[in-house]
């Protein structure tokens, strides 16, 4: 192949390591196998009820399904305004509201309207891989921060003061709460010292806020707070959300972003080159999501993962891993391997093993952190309590064969 056709070097970004399991679970599946997968952050339940049945009336009707304005209709626009007044009760102007083709879709569009190349964006490890393999993709400079157990796996502006001085100017910090792969969150107090410490350092605040409505509480209640967003304490933040996680929502491919004013315009105008819109018809069907019907049925899936979150850390002693985040939020466990380490050397191969000898599916920590992932794992328990009871039985007999 001629040199001046080899691909990019900025598309030079390993795969998230989940599609390439999934991929097996299916080949494996496809064989007859019995496979049990926490792998991917996929709540088991689908879309509420309301709003599958008000897609069914959609395509009954034969309606035209034609596109959209590039940053979305303006029902759904203003439906999401509505849900930012209802659960934190923040006054948002719908337009400023940016509908994405998912999360995914919100991150591209903001990391290019927000980011030059080469800038230097901070963002935690262990953290969500796309992150920075997006970062990567569009030229800018990942700076990673070691956060471990000592700050919960979330950065600081103690850590931010250290990069910067280290590495040069940062021109944004990426922020998830609750967190992936650990769950974890910030307090609105740390949340605010970091918001402050972008606002002195000319720093663009990513606050990745997906799994919010996935929190808990003492025991098995779900936490009074939805989570904190980040325009309670800066509008000049970049809110990223999605119907995703809390609605169930993975496959309708629907997201948004709440954009400080100067990058409404560039987002609009990136968004109708990159997709023109965001599929018609989840669009049209997802106004269903913000009735209190829909609100109620994914309350109820909360609950159910609070359940099984309990039954996964009540297992963790007979497991005999080391160290677990404490899952403040969404539906992970990450936790280091301990004593199994010597027996399988790393996570890949302890995860590889697992997979093919009992059929379960579990995420190697090597995908959200590069220098210590090596030592954990990531469970996904919104497969729901009998998934999670039937792995934690294959898992036993797998460490003591």
């Amino acid at each position: 192949m001629s040199p001046h056709l080899a691909p990019s070097s900025r598309s030079q970004v390993p795969p998230f390591a989940v599609m390439d399991i999934l991929a097996r679970v299916d080949a494996l599946r496809a064989q007859g196998r019995d496979v049990v997968s926490l792998c991917a952050g996929e709540p088991s339940g689908g879309a509420p009820a309301a709003v599958s049945a008000r897609a069914a009336e959609i395509h009954a009707s034969g309606r035209a399904l034609t596109y959209t304005p590039a940053l979305g209709t303006a029902e759904l626009r203003g439906a999401i305004a509505d849900h930012y007044r209802r659960w934190y009760g923040l006054g948002v102007d719908p337009g400023r509201v940016a509908v994405t083709t998912g999360s995914s879709g919100a991150f591209v569009l903001s990391f290019l309207a927000a980011f030059e190349v080469g800038d230097r964006v901070a963002l935690a490890r262990p953290g969500y891989p796309a992150y920075r393999n997006i970062l990567t993709a569009l030229g800018c400079d990942v700076v990673e921060l070691d956060a471990g157990p000592d700050t919960r796996y979330q950065p600081t502006p103690a850590m931010l003061d250290a990069a910067a001085s280290e590495r040069g100017p940062l021109a944004g910090v990426v922020l998830a709460s609750p967190a992936n792969p650990t769950g974890t969150m910030v307090s609105r107090e740390e949340l605010a010292a970091i918001a402050d410490w972008c606002a002195a350092n000319g720093a663009r605040l990513i606050s990745d806020e997906i799994y919010h409505g996935i929190t808990y509480g003492p025991g098995l209640e779900r936490a009074a707070s939805m989570g904190v967003c980040a325009w309670e304490v800066s509008r000049e933040a970049v809110v990223i959300s999605s119907f995703s996680k809390y609605w169930g929502m993975t496959g309708w491919r629907l997201g948004w972003a709440l954009l400080p004013e100067e990058l409404v315009g560039p987002v609009d105008a990136l968004a109708g080159n990159v997709a023109l819109c965001p599929p018609a018809p989840s669009q049209l069907a997802a106004v269903e999501a913000f009735s209190p019907e829909s609100y109620a049925q994914a309350d109820a899936w909360v609950a159910d993962y609070a359940r099984t979150r309990q039954t996964l850390l009540d297992a963790l002693p007979s497991l005999g891993w080391g160290p677990a985040a404490p899952a403040d939020g969404a539906f992970y466990l990450y936790a280091e391997l301990g004593d199994q380490l010597a027996r399988f050397g790393d996570s890949r191969e302890y995860a590889r093993q697992l997979l093919e000898s009992e059929g379960v599916a579990l995420v190697p920590g090597t995908d959200f952190d590069s220098v210590h992932g090596g030592r954990a794992v990531r469970l996904s328990f919104a497969a729901g309590q009998a998934a999670v009871e039937e792995a934690i039985a294959r898992i036993l007999r797998f460490q003591g064969a």
